[in-house]
């Protein structure tokens, strides 16, 4: 079986509500795209953030060292 990766590609920028219904704005930290994923229960999905234009939001990716 394979170790998992310590780095994780994506952060929590946002966050509401708690562990079983929650609301959170994620961030890939390799693209910057911001993604919005929705707990409730035994359910959940994730989605795109667009602007008014349509256009994805991008946060600034910042290097590591």
């Amino acid at each position: 079986m394979a170790k998992p990766k310590k780095d994780k590609r994506f952060i929590i920028k946002e966050s509401y509500g708690g562990f079983s219904l929650g609301t959170y704005v994620l961030v890939d930290k390799k693209t910057g795209v911001n993604y919005l994923y929705a707990n409730g229960g035994y359910s959940g999905g994730l989605t795109l953030l667009v602007d008014a234009q349509g256009k994805p939001i991008v946060t600034p990716v910042v290097e590591e060292e």
